[in-house]
């Protein structure tokens, strides 16, 4: 079944400090039209220039993910990206009065909070995945991460983190699908170790840090009062009461997961592979990951999207059909020259995979184009309705006492010419469940893989024969 592309009902605002720059800013997540994406406007700049969430626009991951245009930055774009994806919002404008997305609680939690509860539009367009064909591997041996996206039906992630420290240890956090994104991912926050906040803060870095948004780790027993007091001052915070007790978590900071940071690391993978420009369908592994490494395997992702497309789409036309022309024969009324199906591969739950194989012997061709000879469009249409014929009646008993008649045709575009020689494999999807003997689908027809017809049509199935 085809899915549509949604954006939110209206506009969101949300107001924070950046993690880093310490500046106050105000955020608005709008509305924005179909086939849109993710786009950040600094609305504070002349101009108000847009900054399209791409990873080939990504000029900095030093402790967050930086995209740039034109000279416009925005920074710590992860959080509020990976809300969005995880509520499966595929269209937003994000404007930004500021250079840096606000913090919240260092998590994605507000955002998707704020997201849900003014709810979301449908909109007309469908919603096009990227849909794995093969294994990608990818590492950076130097860093030791390592990364491998393998075909799935779903959206899944499973996160391996190693510090090699007492406090954190090997951590794993998994993702099954996108839709446990926001009660097992969301409030996950940021984290750091306290060993890191000397240099943080001496490279100009976390200036909005505070207990509130961030987890500090702590792996040492030797730190003293004084060492403490010396880095709540460097990091502005000398009225700060910080304590620790042993090795854990500064101010005894309850965790909210045994495994938060492990989570907090697949949270930054979804925002940072949002940045590919498409909802993914893979299960992608990753081991030892930060933002350098997820810019990097989403470049990896946007050249693999190149690759099938343009290798089209694949299907497995050498295995054992689930019904052939004798199957069909006993299915359907019609015969030749009228029979546009030879064989049916696949029959799911909602959808059908059908062939046609198009010979320069149909009579068809006496009469079309003599000379030039084009297998008709509306011959590919009475095609792809005998596929869809055939899978409503697969889902009644005794479908020869049945017939199959059409009732609406829409949407119909044909994108190339089918000739003599070609095979014509039909792919149908339920448009909604089937009601009344009603059956609403939507289809395509390829020829070596690439699309050359689609259309959507509407049939009723009735028992008209003892």
């Amino acid at each position: 079944m085809s899915e549509k592309q949604r954006t939110l009902k209206e506009n969101i605002k949300l107001s924070g400090v950046g993690l880093h720059t310490g500046v106050l800013v105000t955020l608005e997540i709008c509305t924005a039209p179909e086939n849109h994406g993710y786009k950040f406007q600094r609305v504070d700049l002349p101009e108000q220039p847009i900054i399209k969430a791409d990873a080939d626009l990504v000029v900095s991951t030093e402790r967050g993910t930086t995209l740039e245009f034109k000279g416009a930055r925005v920074h710590t774009t992860e959080h509020v990206l990976a809300a969005l994806y995880g509520c499966q919002v595929d269209n937003a404008l994000i404007k930004i009065d500021g250079a840096e997305i606000p913090i919240l609680d260092g998590s994605s939690k507000l955002f998707v909070e704020a997201i849900e509860k003014v709810g979301y539009e449908e909109q007309n367009a469908d919603r096009e995945y990227f849909e794995l064909t093969e294994n990608i591997p990818w590492e950076d041996t130097e860093k030791g991460i390592e990364f491998l996206a393998i075909p799935d039906v779903n959206y899944r992630l499973t996160v391996m983190v190693d510090y090699k420290s007492p406090v954190l240890g090997t951590q794993h956090a998994s993702m099954y699908n996108i839709n446990e994104f926001n009660s097992e991912i969301a409030k996950c926050r940021t984290f750091v170790f306290l060993r890191e906040l000397e240099y943080l803060a001496t490279n100009n870095l976390i200036k909005g840090g505070d207990l509130d948004n961030a987890i500090v780790l702590v792996d040492r027993t030797d730190i003293n009062k004084d060492e403490l007091n010396r880095l709540a001052k460097l990091l502005g915070k000398e009225n700060l009461d910080i304590s620790i007790e042993g090795i854990g978590v500064l101010n005894s900071t309850k965790l909210q997961f045994e495994n938060e940071p492990a989570r907090h690391k697949l949270l930054d993978i979804v925002g940072d592979l949002a940045l590919v420009g498409k909802p993914i369908k893979a299960h992608i592994l990753a081991a030892r990951p930060g933002h350098s490494g997820n810019v990097q395997f989403a470049k990896v992702l946007k050249e693999q999207i190149k690759k099938q497309q343009a290798a089209g789409k694949t299907f497995d036309l050498t295995k054992e059909p689930l019904y052939n022309i004798n199957d069909i024969e006993k299915m359907l009324p019609h015969r030749f020259p009228f029979l546009m199906v030879d064989k049916i591969m696949e029959i799911h739950e909602e959808s059908i995979i059908g062939v046609k194989n198009i010979t320069m012997n149909e009579p068809i061709f006496t009469g079309h184009f003599p000379g030039n000879p084009v297998f008709p469009g509306v011959l590919q249409i009475e095609a792809m309705a005998q596929v869809g014929g055939i899978f409503a009646l697969s889902k009644v008993e005794e479908p020869h006492l049945y017939s199959t008649y059409f009732m609406k045709i829409d949407n119909v575009k044909f994108k190339q010419k089918v000739l003599p020689g070609d095979t014509l494999v039909f792919e149908l999807y339920l448009i909604s469940p089937i009601r009344r003997g009603l059956v609403e689908m939507g289809g395509k027809a390829y020829v070596n893989g690439k699309v050359v017809m689609e259309a959507e049509m509407l049939a009723q199935v009735i028992k008209d024969k003892a």
